[in-house]
């Protein structure tokens, strides 16, 4: 029987391990947390969803909605497992984290192909190797990476968590449950008043943050920007990003307020809840002052404070093809944040076809890749041949794959010259599925 390796168990790395597995390709899975600890981990668990608890939207209007539809479709066991550990979240796929990394750690430590070993690798094996230690690599193997495959160009950003609450401390006298624009009530809902938000953003100005070290550059991924950082681009900023009252009328008033903090349910019993989009690296004195400033969590007990680390990815166009092999080492793939890639689902997605791939490698077939007009062939086409010299981490879009054509159009829009965004984007969602599913079929995956 044919081996491979698989380096880190986040969720690229779990995803890889079992893709390969499944196929019965024997994987030894190396992890170093139970030996040795990162800066944002809490646990030794696989899988563990370090920064927000939600795997984006979901639906077919959605971008990650189409993602989520083809890995649907080729029965990824993450997809699988955030659907079994679903939270109330309105259209976004969010998942209690604990039973979800648990249940990801068992399928890994029961199958019968693979070999769970929890002991750091400061160096990469030779044979079929699938590299998945994502963002926080530790320093001696990403100094092997580096130098061996990577011609000794690093990349880095840097990456936050948002702060977890006691749901006791809440006060339910203010804070109201509502979706936005009428959609299912998951969220509660913190409302500010202009002289309540005034006063938080004086304090959101002065907290202090992360000091960063002489030889560290601050550089945030857009899709992840700490709260301290996006109130620094101006006053109403944050009120047209994660504190946007817009579709979330306060029902005392009827009318939209100021501003308003969501939060997002992080447990099944609803005992711990989020703030969305309040990603911050604030140190902890001063995380609390401020939380403590949003309406409705004067008495909010922080259960897990937000923090900041540093995140190490590839120039993935410079370094790899798009079936995730290095171009000079063909027998290395990669997956994850380390290869270019920003958020959980993406994470997932490019494990399952490096494991894909690395266990096609070791049976003496050859690699495969999506089609283009899937997310998950856009994406790492994306990776293999975007723009090399400002390359930064890619979340899913649209504009990862190719638009309409006229003769794309169905029946009822024939006679339109352009289609907007709503009635495009389910057509681009069903077109692309179904190539997914043919070439799951075509291929034998």
């Amino acid at each position: 029987m044919n081996e491979i390796t698989v380096i880190g168990a986040g969720l690229s790395g779990s995803q890889a391990a079992l893709a390969a597995a499944d196929r019965g390709v024997r994987v030894k899975l190396f992890e170093m947390r139970g030996d040795k600890m990162t800066p944002a981990h809490q646990s030794a668990k696989a899988s563990e969803l370090v920064c927000s608890n939600s795997l984006g939207g979901m639906g077919e209007t959605n971008a990650k909605g189409m993602l989520q539809a083809e890995l649907k479709a080729a029965g990824v066991n993450v997809m699988q497992a955030a659907l079994e550990h679903r939270l109330p979240a309105g259209n976004a796929l969010a998942v209690e984290r604990e039973g979800f990394a648990q249940s990801i750690t068992n399928a890994l430590e029961r199958h019968p192909n693979i070999e769970f070993l929890r002991q750091e690798l400061t160096q990469v094996p030779n044979g079929v190797v699938v590299i998945a230690t994502g963002p926080l690599t530790s320093d001696a193997l990403a100094n092997d990476i580096l130098t061996r495959f990577a011609h000794n160009e690093r990349l880095a950003f840097y990456d936050a968590a948002a702060p977890v609450l006691e749901f006791e401390g809440i006060d339910l006298e203010i804070v109201y449950r509502a979706g936005r624009y009428g959609q299912e009530a998951d969220y509660l809902n913190c409302p500010f008043s202009r002289e309540e938000y005034t006063v938080f953003y004086a304090a959101l100005e002065q907290a202090r943050s992360h000091t960063p070290h002489d030889w560290e550059k601050l550089e945030f991924f857009e899709g992840c920007m700490p709260i301290e950082e996006i109130a620094r681009r101006g006053v109403d900023t944050p009120r047209f990003g994660p504190l946007k009252p817009k579709g979330l009328p306060d029902p005392r008033t009827g009318r939209e307020p100021h501003a308003v903090a969501q939060l997002r349910q992080e447990d099944r019993e609803g005992r711990l809840w989020s703030i969305v989009g309040f990603q911050t690296g604030l140190k902890w004195g001063d995380q609390k002052e401020i939380v403590r400033l949003i309406p409705g969590l004067a008495n909010a007990e922080i259960a897990r404070y937000g923090v900041m680390h540093r995140n190490t990815y590839l120039n993935a166009p410079k370094l790899l093809n798009s079936s995730l092999q290095f171009k000079e080492h063909p027998n290395v793939l990669t997956a994850g944040v380390l290869a270019g890639t920003e958020g959980y689902l993406e994470s997932a997605a490019t494990g399952w076809l490096a494991g894909v791939n690395a266990a096609r490698i070791a049976q003496g077939l050859t690699v495969v890749t999506p089609p283009t007009t899937t997310m998950l062939g856009g994406l790492v086409r994306f990776l293999a041949t975007a723009e090399s010299k400002n390359f930064q981490p890619m979340n899913t879009n649209w504009a990862l794959i190719p638009d309409l054509e006229r003769g794309d159009f169905p029946q009822e829009h024939a006679k339109k010259k352009k289609l907007g965004r709503k009635e495009k984007r389910p057509i681009l969602f069903e077109r692309g599925v179904l190539a997914f599913q043919d070439w799951l079929t075509i291929e034998g995956i």
